[in-house]
């Protein structure tokens, strides 16, 4: 492709993403579902070329790896263990209620058994790209019910690395003794990064804290695709293995890279959500838009109690708990991957899929913004405690 052509069309993308994000400003709400919207009008009225499609490919993975480092930074390895440790509950009430409906919605649908537990996958994982875009869009971060939320998107990136292993195998026809290989190697190295990112955080902090912002930022961006590069390798997800990154770094090297590396995340994290809506065929939407709305439904209202009642536990007030549940409705980025894995199984897993988070990637910002005007509808009988979160 000539370098002009490229050149206009990724402008022509940015500048909408610029418009999207302006209009989103005014309207005083996150710009995610705006983003999302942009991307599907981009992919109806322009055909892009395949130089400027993997661009914007590789650009939204590089997103969801700085979308979840950034959140990363915001906690120390002590704060990540505790809370991983007292919201082990609302993990096991996660799974049990967002896996099924996917599970139970495939086996209607007329899909084999294996397509079935990949549906169940897509609707069991929140999109930690789209819930840490939220917080900081909000200005959430130190909010208390954060914690919880920050702990249901880490247990699930644990369940991954089981996960993924198994299906890859079952789909490949592997051996027991395969599938359990790799379930060792997947969890084995997760264990192994978050031992690392707790043991030996601060001099990690120590070596990459140099007085140039440039080398800073350079230093620690580097460092962040590599890990995250290393952790894909290995079957762990990359954005979880840029997050242990953040979780590592702390004191001054954490606020100095926060403030260095924002620019990039905005950029990046927008490339990130464009490209989702760029991916969905709208000629495969009527077939599949009654199940994929009505899973949607469905999944919101069970991934929203998961997050009121793990906030709940924690003793976070009415309007957190709202926030919580808003927070972690989103789908996204590891949904349309495990959607991807089984195309050949069921054709319409990978619309459906993309449709659903769609959806959901909708209605949990939209929900998690008004969260004022909607919290004290669920908190009947206690009014006083929607005023604080």
């Amino acid at each position: 492709m000539p370098l002009a052509q490229l050149f206009l069309e990724l402008g022509a993308v940015i500048l909408a993403l610029a418009f999207v994000g302006r209009a989103a400003g005014r309207l005083g709400i996150t710009p995610i579902p705006l983003y999302l919207l942009a991307g599907i009008g981009l992919g109806a009225f322009m055909s892009l070329g395949d130089a400027p499609e993997e661009f914007i490919h590789i650009g939204a993975e590089i997103g969801a790896v700085l979308l979840l480092f950034t959140l990363g930074l915001e906690y120390t390895s002590q704060e990540l263990r505790d809370n991983l440790h007292a919201n082990r509950g609302v993990g096991l009430l996660d799974v049990g209620l967002n896996f099924t409906p996917g599970l139970l919605a495939g086996l209607l649908l007329g899909f084999t058994p294996l397509a079935a537990v990949l549906l169940g996958g897509v609707t069991y994982l929140t999109s930690s790209g789209i819930a840490s875009k939220v917080l900081a869009d909000l200005g959430r971060l130190g909010n208390r019910e954060t914690p919880v939320i920050l702990s249901v998107c880490v247990l699930e990136d644990v369940a991954m690395a089981a996960y993924l292993p198994v299906v890859a195998a079952l789909l490949i026809g592997g051996t027991l003794a395969a599938v359990g290989v790799n379930v060792l190697v997947a969890l084995a190295a997760f264990a192994l990064a978050f031992f690392l990112a707790l043991r030996y955080g601060p001099l990690l902090s120590r070596v990459v804290n140099v007085q140039s912002n440039e080398a800073l930022l350079l230093s620690v961006f580097g460092l962040v695709l590599v890990v995250a590069g290393a952790a894909d390798l290995l079957r762990v997800s990359a954005a979880i293995g840029a997050f242990l990154v953040g979780i590592a770094l702390s004191g001054e090297v954490a606020e100095r890279t926060r403030t260095l590396i924002a620019p990039l995340r905005d950029l990046f994290a927008a490339v990130f959500f464009v490209f989702f809506g760029l991916q969905l065929d709208l000629g495969a939407v009527p077939e599949v838009l009654l199940p994929a709305a009505l899973l949607a439904v469905v999944t919101s209202i069970t991934k929203f109690y998961t997050g009121w009642w793990g906030a709940a536990r924690a003793g976070v007030q009415a309007r957190g708990r709202f926030r919580a549940g808003a927070t972690l409705i989103p789908r996204g980025e590891f949904s349309i991957l495990i959607a991807g894995l089984g195309l050949g199984l069921a054709p319409t897993l990978g619309p459906l899929a993309a449709e659903y988070v769609l959806l959901t990637a909708l209605i949990g910002p939209v929900l998690a913004r008004f969260d004022g005007q909607l919290a004290p509808l669920l908190d009947r009988g206690r009014p006083g405690e929607t005023q604080v979160g």
